[in-house]
């Protein structure tokens, strides 16, 4: 929890770029992913790991997304009028 307080604070003062906040959640997302696989071959139960893998993802994919434009007309994104 301290750790996503810092991460926070970092992107609210504008000292971290987007990409750099994206290869930090692609760690964390990969540090769960490791407790995850420990727990299940330990026979544990791993709800506030799979918890946090699915905020990271979300945020993850928020920050990813593509505008509706883009989306609908990808080939026209490119040209500038």
């Amino acid at each position: 929890m301290i750790q996503q307080n810092q991460l926070r604070d970092a992107i609210l003062q504008n000292r971290m770029s987007q990409s750099q906040y994206l290869k930090m959640l692609e760690k964390e997302i990969q540090k769960i992913n490791q407790k995850i696989d420990l727990k299940i071959l330990q026979g544990e139960a791993y709800f506030k790991e799979a918890r946090d893998h699915k905020l990271l993802l979300k945020k993850v994919r928020y920050h990813t997304r593509r505008s509706f434009f883009s989306r609908v007309f990808p080939g026209l994104a490119k040209f500038s009028f």
